[in-house]
């Protein structure tokens, strides 16, 4: 690649993805089977090549929607990045930083990853090689999924279980906090029984207090939980210090984790088990990459998760977990609520999914499928 390689141009789609089940979480609902998933694409082009980034509009988990994506990218981060030299990733991540300023959160993170996944891909392109040989780092070829559990009562869960199964999944992750407590229990519960020897992990999503958080910890133990996935609001640093030394349970942390600072917060004050890797909440592969790297340093255990993403930030995650080691089971799961049309070259079988080895993501875009799924905002 000639180090004079610079952004050109920067094209913003928004496309409506097929849903194929429904999603919800404890802030609302994710995913609308029979309504089309929106789903923004960035193409980033340099030197007759170019590269492909995802963000998944989700308003019940953060804060930017479909229209605040697209327009933030286009008016805002695109220009900002015409010219850059397109290796130069912590630069334009810098550069991100004073178009978009960090406030609250590290600002627009799913604008941000969009671009910088596909800066990443552009990259691999351009050498030939896949992300993980960029970072020198491929520790496995394949990255084991869960399957989940999100919104049925107990009385519904052995057959979304036993669908999970019949597709290969061996691991389970239950959403929690969509229902009154008894509810909420008894669907781990029934998750138990109907699959008794599966890895299974819970996740609140920002759900409960420190009180209630403590509560159903115990609760959960009798059913070997190997993870209480964030509990407590993202920004309840005391409380998540409280919960981590009286939980019962490894508590992990993934709203909280916007920054590989908000990691080192959380370590230096002793109060993280786990912290769950989740490329578009950290801004793109750049910061995801930064933030793991930390947690090895400092012996904190990793999962992997991700914002139900087609296949082109399926494929972000894959490079990022198998760089750091996370052969799951990881909750990447838009390959069980929505379908990707306009991409090829990720194999999932038995939920197992092969981590690409062509260049860049390694993931081939249908331009013109792109065009076809493409909506006005």
């Amino acid at each position: 690649m000639q180090l004079g390689l610079t952004v050109e141009e920067v094209a913003v789609h928004a496309v409506a993805l097929p849903t194929l089940r429904s999603f919800g979480v404890s802030g609302g609902s994710v995913a609308v089977a029979g309504h089309p998933s929106i789903r923004i694409l960035v193409k980033i082009s340099a030197g007759g090549l170019c590269g492909w980034g995802e963000a998944t509009p989700i308003p019940a988990w953060t804060y930017e929607t479909a229209e605040s994506i697209y327009w933030t990218v286009k008016r805002y981060l695109a220009p900002a990045i015409i010219g850059q030299p397109v290796w130069q990733l912590d630069g334009i991540s810098r550069i991100f930083d004073r178009t978009i300023n960090r406030g609250f959160s590290i600002g627009a993170p799913l604008a941000k990853c969009a671009v910088d996944v596909a800066l990443h891909d552009l990259i691999g392109r351009a050498l030939d090689v896949p992300i993980g040989v960029l970072w020198g780092q491929r520790r496995h070829e394949e990255v084991e999924l869960a399957w989940i559990v999100s919104g049925q009562t107990p009385a519904e869960v052995a057959e979304c279980v036993a669908e999970g199964v019949e597709h290969g999944y061996r691991s389970f992750k239950v959403k929690i906090g969509l229902h009154d407590e008894r509810t909420d229990l008894g669907v781990v519960h029934a998750v138990r029984e109907a699959a008794p020897d599966a890895p299974l992990w819970v996740d609140a999503n920002q759900a409960y207090t420190v009180d209630e958080a403590l509560r159903i910890a115990a609760k959960l133990q009798p059913y070997d939980v190997f993870a209480f996935e964030q509990p407590l609001p993202a920004n309840d640093v005391a409380g998540q210090r409280r919960l981590r030394a009286a939980s019962p349970l490894p508590v992990a942390l993934d709203e909280s984790l916007r920054h590989p600072t908000d990691l080192a917060t959380f370590v230096k004050l002793d109060a993280i088990d786990v912290a769950v890797a989740k490329v578009q909440r950290s801004g793109g592969l750049t910061l995801s990459h930064r933030l793991c790297q930390l947690a090895e340093d400092c012996g904190v255990r990793l999962l992997g998760s991700g914002l139900t993403d087609s296949d082109v930030g399926l494929a972000a995650s894959l490079h990022l977990f198998s760089a750091h080691g996370i052969g799951g089971p990881a909750d990447l799961n838009g390959r069980q609520f929505i379908a990707s049309p306009y991409a090829s070259g990720i194999k999932v079988a038995n939920g197992i999914a092969q981590v690409p080895s062509g260049p860049g993501l390694g993931v081939e875009v249908d331009e013109s499928v792109v065009q076809e799924l493409s909506v006005e905002l």
